[in-house]
């Protein structure tokens, strides 16, 4: 589940861990590990932390620092050749002193004819095709705050099937009818991606019958056949990302919200719902968390392969797999609450991505606590919390060691982040919470923050030093696992339980709530874990009959069924990746845990099918439903899958029982019955690879 965070290309609206990796994003599946050059693409993390501790000979040389004003950019975008010719002046002040070259990053299919210095006079330029970037060196070092100036003149061809900065995933693409170029794209010299905030001035030429969106404020003019459209935002943000359109949009109102919608067919007809969806979700998170960037926002459709979700200033851009039949309140929510967290409020580093992706990841589970209750969120929160012990050997604050965009990457800043947002509303109770989120997009607002910006703030607005809380769960990396050690004696009024928490992580410090099952109502209390081991007494007036250590699941811990689920996701981590050999030792890994496991049989069975080794793929999904039937769809697929064998292997009687069978269960996860009936009425066929 992506967003430019696992979630801006899959957070959807239903479980997209449900299947395949085909099943979920079509980003991640179209993602590829065959780059050298690309680090957590090819290495396991433990290998990816070994390459991160080269000797200081190896490390490139360090790139000088600058803080980008604004850009001006003239470009000139062609749907008929899917080409585009741009002219990007940007404004920038040296943080470090005596530059002798600034690196920017631009999109390989844009070719440079010549740079410019402030004075117009062409400076000399190199590029690197593996990492996407320009170097311009100056005749002369650069003082050190002293405003400055560049003039980039490019061109190139943008179809959407060039190689893209962010492996798999396709941020730009011009096409005769609709045209989309998205910041990630680096479709323009871009300088401290994602960290370094900027105003913009964008002047954006189309053919007559064409209209450009983007982020600003807008004006057009016509000029002979082509249209001049002029978007400006003063305001230091990420306005780099723009829409080519020729239909009408849908305009709807929501809750005193105006969603103007360009969807195209057959998505067109679910633009009302959308529209009504997100009007309720900008009423609900401007209660929360104050006023917006932008109120009235734009929603663009773009195509497969580009991420589900994506946000700009006042902009929405939509996927088709993101455009579901019932709304996909999550992606939405993740998207929408970037008009805070992110347009709004940035992380002044990739180090502290986690403020961003982890509050909009938070902010789907506020938004299904809002309309499903808190149930619903609790369980949400569980899945969250599976991803975020995917990745337990880099801290928060270390983000920027992971690949953008990659598994490891979304389910650190992301799903992590939105369950340290979580634990920091247990630690410091609801409406404290609350008030310092208002507080910080408050004080914030159109400002690059670190996670030292967010713990000052929490100490002003509640008086509490809660400095432990981000060394445990920002800077260290870990989570612990409870043992519960107690004994029950019987006391003058009711009963005493004296006991001791322990766990593994020496520097551990959390409040953790228990809660002690009586023979009359249950009582719960707090006890402050310290180090390996605390002790805790609790009074209680009926005899003790069980007792929970963090019942509701608040606290970011392992647990044996916890390793189990954290081992099949890490396995459909590396299954999305293709590495199957990766993914099986994972999913071997959970079975040795809990052998009745259905869900790692499942899995097992999905790897050794896509290999075509169907006797170990029947065996697998035999026993997954000899297992534990969790979750209850792994029954009815497991049966269609053998069918699929038995198909394939021309046994048609024993592939109709099985579909039969599914069809008996009653499951309709993922439209099961529908594809139970339809081999029922001809035997699947599998497709023929391109080699056979």
């Amino acid at each position: 589940m992506f967003s430019r965070t696992p979630r801006r290309t899959g957070s959807g609206g239903t479980d997209d861990r449900f299947l395949s990796s085909v099943e979920r994003s079509s980003a991640r599946a179209q993602r590829q590990t065959t780059k050298g050059d690309r680090l957590s693409h090819v290495l396991t993390p433990a290998l990816a932390l070994l390459a991160l501790a080269l000797p200081l000979s190896a490390q490139p040389e360090r790139r000088g620092r600058i803080d980008v004003h604004d850009y001006t950019i003239d470009a000139e975008i062609s749907p008929n050749t899917q080409s585009l010719s741009a002219r990007a002046a940007v404004r920038f002040i040296p943080s470090d002193d005596g530059l002798t070259f600034l690196t920017f990053e631009l999109n390989n299919s844009l070719n440079i004819s010549h740079v410019d210095d402030a004075q117009g006079k062409p400076l000399q330029t190199s590029r690197n095709q593996g990492d996407f970037t320009v170097r311009v060196n100056f005749p002369r070092p650069l003082p050190k705050g002293q405003p400055s100036s560049l003039t980039f003149y490019y061109d190139g061809k943008l179809s959407g099937q060039e190689e893209s900065p962010v492996e798999g995933i396709t941020f730009a693409a011009i096409h005769p009818d609709y045209a989309y170029l998205l910041y990630p794209a680096r479709w323009f010299p871009v300088s401290g991606y994602t960290a370094d905030r900027f105003g913009a001035d964008l002047r954006i030429t189309v053919p007559t019958g064409y209209s450009v969106l983007g982020s600003g404020i807008d004006s057009h003019q016509a000029s002979g056949d082509k249209n001049l459209f002029e978007f400006k935002m003063d305001r230091p943000s990420f306005p780099g990302s723009i829409a080519v359109v020729k239909d009408a949009p849908v305009k709807v109102d929501s809750e005193g919200v105006t969603t103007t919608l360009y969807f195209r067919d057959p998505e067109k007809a679910m633009s009302q719902a959308y529209g009504e969806e997100i009007g309720k979700m900008m009423s609900y998170f401007t209660g929360t968390f104050g006023l917006p960037a932008y109120a009235n926002l734009t929603i663009v459709e773009t195509e497969p392969g580009a991420p589900n979700g994506y946000a700009a200033p006042g902009m929405v851009f939509l996927a088709p797999h993101g455009i579901t039949q019932s709304v996909a309140s999550r992606l939405l929510a993740n998207e929408v609450s970037r008009q805070w967290w992110e347009e709004l409020v940035s992380s002044a580093s990739r180090n502290h991505i986690w403020l961003t992706n982890g509050m909009a990841a938070y902010s789907e589970l506020l938004w299904t606590e809002h309309t499903a209750g808190a149930g619903a969120m609790e369980t949400q929160l569980n899945s969250e919390m599976i991803g975020a012990l995917t990745v337990d050997n880099v801290p928060l604050i270390q983000s920027s060691r992971l690949d953008d965009y990659s598994p490891e990457f979304w389910a650190l800043t992301g799903s992590k982040g939105a369950s340290v947002m979580n634990m920091l509303r247990y630690v410091l109770g609801d409406e404290p919470f609350f008030k310092v989120l208002k507080e910080y997009a408050k004080q914030c607002a159109w400002q690059a923050v670190t996670t030292e910006d967010l713990r000052k703030i929490i100490q002003t607005v509640t008086g509490k030093d809660i400095g432990y809380f981000f060394i445990q769960w920002v800077e260290s990396s870990g989570a612990p696992e409870f043992k519960l050690e107690y004994t029950i004696y019987r006391v003058q009024k009711g009963f005493r339980v004296m006991g001791k928490i322990s766990q593994d992580l020496d520097t551990f410090r959390m409040p953790v709530e228990l809660k002690i099952d009586t023979e009359g109502n249950p009582e719960s209390t707090r006890v402050e874990v310290m180090g390996t081991s605390s002790e805790f007494t609790v009074d209680t007036f009926g005899k003790p009959k069980n007792i929970q250590i963090d019942p509701d699941g608040r606290v970011l811990r392992y647990s044996p069924d916890v390793r189990v689920q954290v081992a099949i996701r890490r396995g459909e981590q590396y299954a999305e990746m293709s590495d199957f050999a990766s993914a099986l030792r994972e999913y071997s890994k959970a079975l040795e845990t809990k052998r009745t496991s259905s869900l790692a049989s499942y899995r097992i069975g999905e790897v050794y099918f896509k290999q075509s080794n169907l006797q170990s793929a029947a065996n697998s999904f035999r026993e997954c439903l000899n297992g534990d039937l969790t979750p209850k769809w792994t029954e009815v697929w497991a049966h269609i899958n053998l069918g699929w064998i038995y198909d394939i292997t021309g046994q048609r009687d024993r592939a109709v029982n099985e579909y039969n069978l599914a069809l008996r269960t009653k499951d309709n996860t993922q439209n099961a019955q529908a594809e139970a009936s339809q081999y029922l009425k001809a035997p699947y066929q599998r497709e023929k690879r391109p080699e056979q």
